[in-house]
């Protein structure tokens, strides 16, 4: 469909060309905003880290991962040794401006009884668009209540919307 326009003007073809390239410019950006106002959040766990921490609260000796990793198979083989667990969660989400999200930390423990122990901790984020490392600790006497972590599930929620979810394979 072509819309024709009459003008009283000798340079009716310019001024008609200028107001079809306005309206080629104009309408796509216009609906290209609408909808991205319109998105919901986004987002999604990117990587989790659990990290079992020494009676001293540290998850290594020294900045290396080699030593890092050489400490963690240690205090995974003296319980005795652990004092807590720490997850280093790697996460990113969109949404509105300094929108507020949770993470999300399920664990799984082992059974006492016939029943497994599970428990849940949460900490509120800020979502940025932009990836950002979050820690949740299980320390102190509520490890030592819990027991062995032997599953874990990490999810990002924007409300009561799941945004992200990681989970270890025994989940």
């Amino acid at each position: 469909m072509q819309i024709k326009f009459a003008l009283v003007s000798n340079d009716s073809g310019v001024i008609v060309r200028l107001v079809r390239r306005v309206f080629q410019l104009v309408v796509p950006l216009f609906l290209l905003l609408s909808t991205v106002a319109a998105t919901a959040a986004s987002g999604r766990v990117v990587k989790v880290l659990p990290h079992f921490l020494d009676l001293a609260g540290r998850s290594s000796v020294s900045p290396s991962l080699y030593d890092r990793d050489a400490y963690q198979a240690e205090l995974r083989a003296h319980p005795e040794k652990r004092s807590g667990i720490r997850f280093d969660v790697l996460w990113r989400a969109r949404g509105e401006k300094k929108q507020k999200a949770k993470l999300r930390v399920e664990l799984r423990g082992s059974a006492k009884g016939n029943v497994p122990t599970e428990k849940t901790i949460e900490t509120e984020v800020t979502m940025t668009g932009i990836s950002h490392w979050a820690d949740v600790k299980l320390d102190g006497e509520e490890y030592k209540k819990f027991g062995e972590v032997t599953a874990w599930r990490v999810t990002l929620w924007d409300g009561d919307q799941l945004l992200g979810e990681h989970k270890s394979f025994l989940w």
